[in-house]
């Protein structure tokens, strides 16, 4: 790896662990140049990044292998307390029998097996969950701040992200998922 790869691995890593130590995000989804976290429409429609990820089953893959459904990424890191925070209210979202695909992928560039073991370990193994341990995914999205939460519609097109942490059980989620029938189905 160049120097120059690993000195951006490490700038990218230092953001984000920053970015996880903020405040707990705003309730009114409103976001401002000072505090970017809520709900951002300003990509919607761009399509999915072409970035080579490790799916549940540690094969390649790509969030193009989910089109034909809407998809829920979380981009999260085992290290980021807001991200753990808010993975057992994704767990929710993912159990329950509805019209979106829910991948948390994990941004942790140690072993897939730690990460497995994270997961065992705070119950969360009904969450499907990709590893990228490159960081490509939160750099092709331009996600800066971890946990962020992108919705793809079924053609894998971006409708809307969420930066930040937010309980996914909660009001405010029900009704950023409740805009999945306008989103496109395929």
């Amino acid at each position: 790896m160049s120097i120059f790869r690993s000195a951006a691995l490490f700038i990218a890593l230092g953001l984000s662990v920053a970015a996880c130590q903020k405040q707990e995000a705003p309730t009114n989804n409103e976001t401002s140049a000072s505090d970017p976290r809520g709900v951002h429409r300003d990509q919607a429609g761009k399509p999915a990044p072409d970035v080579e990820l490790r799916d549940a089953d540690d094969e390649p893959a790509t969030l193009a292998d989910a089109k034909g459904q809407p998809v829920l990424v979380n981009i999260w890191a085992t290290w980021c307390a807001p991200c753990v925070k808010e993975l057992p209210t994704l767990q929710a979202v993912a159990k329950q029998k509805g019209e979106v695909r829910v991948i948390a992928v994990s941004q942790d560039m140690a072993p897939r097996g730690s990460v497995d073991a994270f997961l065992e370990k705070n119950k969360l193994t009904d969450l499907e969950v990709w590893h990228d341990p490159k960081m490509g995914l939160s750099s092709a999205s331009g996600a800066e701040i971890l946990p962020t939460t992108i919705l793809y519609d079924a053609q894998g097109r971006e409708v809307w992200r969420y930066v930040g942490d937010l309980d996914w059980s909660g009001e405010e989620a029900r009704k950023l998922l409740a805009e999945l029938p306008a989103a496109g189905r395929g």
